[in-house]
C-alpha cells in the first residue's frame, strides 16, 4: 500500500470512532484536528503529532482504541508511531512533510506564525512565573482539564470559551489557570492577559462607585484579550458586582476574548447568584479537580523535589504520598517540613523521622479529605444512581434510599452540620438530614444486611482517591 492508502484508512478510522460514538467531537478537536497519517507500511503507521504532550495523552487515552480500529479495517495488526512535527521555521524540514500537515496545524499557525518571535520574555506583573504547565503534575485526577488549558494557551478565544475550572483547595486550580496566562503571555507579546481574584474585582468595582470612575473600571477589564478570575465563588450574595460582571462578560465573549475562572463548586452550585451568568459560565467547557491519587501524589513530591537540593529518599516521598490523601498543597507542606528538619537539625530523614514528623499531618489528612461531594459519588456509583439525582427533588424508592444513606454516612464520619449536609443535597432543611439519619439507624436495627452495606460505603468512601 501507498502512503496515501494508510492515510485514507487513518481517516476512516477517525470516522469510524466517531460515528461510533468511541469518540466525541470534542475529544476529536482537541487530539485529533491537530494530528496527520504522514507515513506507513506494512507493521506499522506513523502520526504526524504537534508535541510530547500530545503523543503522551493521545498514547495513555486512545492507543489501544486507534489500533484495534486499524486492525478491524486494514486486516493487519498495525503499530502506532508518532513523529513530533518540527517548528516550520527550521529549514532542515521535510517539505513534503510540511505540505501533508498543513491542514492539521492551521490553528497553531493562526495562533502565533512560525516567523513571529518571543519577544515579551519578561514575567507578567500579576503572575507567579513558576505556575507553568512544565510544573504542573498531570495525573487522572486532572488529565482532562489541564488538556483543556494546553489547548486554550495555545488557541485563546477559540473552542474552550468561556473556561471554568472547579475543585476543593489545594487541588492546583490556579496553578492552572496561571499556566493559561503565562502560556500566552509569553508566546504571544500582542496579547493583553489581565489576572484577579473576585475579591479584588469587588473591592475595585466598589471603590470605582465611591469615586465616581466606572467608566476607567469598565475599560479596564473590557478592553483585555485574556480575563481571569479566581474564586468566582466570593462574588455569591454580590448582586451589584455580579451585574458587572456579566456586562464584562459579555463584551469580552462577543468580541471572541478568552475568558477563564476558577470555583470552588460547579456553577449550578453557586447560591444568591444570577441565574444569567451562571448560564454563562456553563456555556463553555467546565472541568473538574479531584484530590490526586497515589501515583500522582508520588509523582508532584518528585517534581517537587527536583527543585530541592535536599536528599530525601524514596521511601519517605512514598510514606508522605500514601498518608497525605487530602490536596497538593498539603504535600507540598509536607515535604516542606521534612526539608526544614534536615537543614535545622543536620539529621538524615528516615522513614521513623518522618512518621515522627508529620504525625500530626497523617492524623488530620483523612479527615479533611471527606468532603460531602466525595460521600455523594461514591453512594450513587454504588446505587447506580446519579449525585444530581441525591441532590434533586425525586422521591422514588431508588433515589430517596441512597440519599438517606449518603446523608447517615456524611453525619457519622465528618463533622459538617445537619444544616451544611442539608444544603449540598438541593437545599433541604436540617430536620430533613436528621429524619433521614434517624431512618437508617432503625433500618439498620431490623435488616442485618444494612450495616454491613453502610460499612463498606464508609471504607470505601475514606479509600478513595
Amino acid at each position: 500500500m501507498s502512503n496515501n492508502d494508510y492515510s485514507l484508512f487513518w481517516t476512516e478510522t477517525i470516522r469510524q470512532l466517531i460515528e461510533e460514538s468511541k469518540l466525541s467531537e470534542q475529544e476529536h478537536d482537541m487530539w485529533f484536528r491537530n494530528m496527520e497519517c504522514i507515513d506507513g507500511d506494512a507493521s506499522s503507521v506513523t502520526l504526524s503529532v504537534p508535541s510530547n504532550f500530545y503523543r503522551d495523552q493521545v498514547t495513555q487515552r486512545y492507543l489501544d482504541l486507534l489500533e484495534s480500529k486499524l486492525h478491524d479495517l486494514t486486516g493487519s495488526k498495525l503499530h502506532i508511531q508518532f513523529d513530533i512535527r518540527k517548528n516550520t521555521n527550521d529549514h532542515s524540514v521535510d517539505h513534503k512533510s510540511a505540505a501533508a500537515a498543513a491542514s492539521t496545524i492551521r490553528t497553531i499557525k493562526e495562533v502565533r506564525p512560525a516567523s513571529q518571535p518571543i519577544v515579551d520574555k519578561h514575567p507578567h506583573k500579576q503572575l507567579r512565573k513558576d505556575y507553568d504547565f512544565d510544573g504542573f503534575v498531570i495525573g487522572n485526577n486532572n488529565s482532562f482539564a489541564a488538556s483543556a488549558a494546553q489547548a486554550i494557551g495555545s488557541n485563546p478565544g477559540g473552542a474552550y470559551n468561556p473556561f471554568l475550572i472547579y475543585g476543593g483547595v489545594g487541588l492546583g486550580k490556579t496553578h492552572l489557570m496561571q499556566a493559561i496566562g503565562n502560556s500566552i503571555h509569553f508566546s504571544m507579546q500582542e496579547k493583553k492577559v489581565v489576572y484577579i481574584t473576585a475579591e479584588t474585582f469587588i473591592n475595585e468595582f466598589i471603590h470605582s462607585i465611591k469615586t465616581e470612575t466606572q467608566s476607567l473600571f469598565k475599560n479596564k477589564y473590557r478592553k483585555v484579550d485574556v480575563l481571569l478570575i479566581d474564586d468566582i465563588h466570593d462574588l455569591q450574595s454580590k448582586k451589584e458586582t455580579q451585574e458587572e460582571l456579566f456586562h464584562t462578560f459579555n463584551a469580552l465573549y462577543d468580541a471572541k476574548k478568552q475568558l477563564v475562572f476558577t470555583c470552588d463548586r460547579p456553577p449550578s452550585e453557586l447560591r444568591n447568584f444570577a441565574d444569567r451568568l451562571k448560564n454563562r459560565f456553563e456555556r463553555g467547557l467546565n472541568v473538574d479537580l479531584q484530590p490526586p491519587n497515589f501515583e500522582t501524589r508520588y509523582a508532584i513530591l518528585r517534581k517537587k523535589l527536583e527543585t530541592i537540593t535536599t536528599s530525601i529518599p524514596d521511601e519517605v516521598l512514598e510514606l508522605i504520598a500514601r498518608n497525605v490523601t487530602t490536596n497538593v498543597r498539603d504535600l507540598e507542606a509536607s515535604l516542606t517540613k521534612m526539608v526544614a528538619y534536615a537543614d535545622l537539625v543536620g539529621k538524615d530523614i528516615t522513614v521513623e523521622v518522618a512518621q515522627h514528623q508529620l504525625k500530626g499531618a497523617f492524623a488530620g489528612t483523612l479527615a479533611a479529605n471527606i468532603t460531602i461531594d466525595r460521600v455523594q459519588r461514591v453512594v450513587s456509583d454504588y446505587f447506580n444512581v446519579t449525585p444530581a439525582d441525591l441532590k434533586g427533588k425525586k422521591r422514588t424508592k431508588l433515589v430517596t434510599f441512597p440519599r438517606q444513606v449518603a446523608m447517615y454516612i456524611i453525619r457519622e464520619i465528618t463533622d459538617y452540620s445537619t444544616t451544611e449536609i442539608g444544603l449540598e443535597f438541593g437545599g433541604r432543611d436540617h430536620t430533613t438530614v436528621m429524619h433521614a439519619c434517624q431512618r437508617i439507624e432503625d433500618r439498620m436495627k431490623g435488616d442485618p444486611t444494612l450495616e454491613p452495606t453502610v460499612g463498606e460505603l464508609i471504607r470505601a468512601t475514606k479509600d478513595t482517591g
